[in-house]
């Protein structure tokens, strides 16, 4: 590979980890599934399987609480030079997740990584090949409980983010 498909391999796997969060916190299945291929392993916390397992695991989380937000930060991807469609990602980030009902548990902020395997290849005989995660260990770096009473209330008519399909970024208002 040359550095311009190097740039170009990274670019497309670090908008795969990205697609992965907004799926998650915009309750998005069909985005969540595509950044996996359809042979992958998720392990994550207490889970580790394939990912329609995965993603019916996950939505029973995901359903306690009324908001996620999962913010990346530092990224490092590794692209097999020598071959070119194997790469090794590793993603520190920040989750927020709020309950909806006012009770303190599980309003928490957790710092984690993801350390992922990326392959490149093909969903079907007439795709073209696509990076996509191969494989996902979720580690938990550490995990803060917040105090309701910290929380300060959104006022009444700001635009609030959605997990019902009707957020602005998937209505294609841009």
């Amino acid at each position: 590979m040359d550095g311009v498909d190097l740039l170009l391999a990274e670019r497309e796997i670090r908008n795969v980890v990205l697609r992965y969060c907004r799926g998650v916190d915009r309750m998005d299945q069909d985005l969540v599934r595509s950044c996996y291929h359809a042979d992958a392993v998720d392990s994550h916390g207490t889970f580790e399987g394939g990912v329609d397992a995965f993603v019916d695991w996950v939505w029973r989380v995901l359903g306690r609480y009324s908001m996620t937000m999962h913010v990346v930060a530092n990224m490092l991807v590794e692209v097999d030079a020598e071959y070119g469609d194997r790469a090794r990602c590793e993603s520190y980030g920040i989750a927020y997740h709020r309950t909806g009902d006012g009770h303190a548990d599980g309003n928490l902020t957790t710092g984690f990584r993801f350390v992922d395997t990326f392959t490149r290849r093909a969903a079907g005989p007439a795709a073209a090949p696509e990076w996509r995660i191969a494989r996902r260990v979720a580690v938990t770096e550490w995990a803060r409980p917040d105090r309701l009473e910290d929380h300060w209330p959104v006022p009444a008519g700001m635009l609030r983010g959605r997990r019902d399909g009707t957020d602005p970024v998937q209505q294609g208002e841009w």
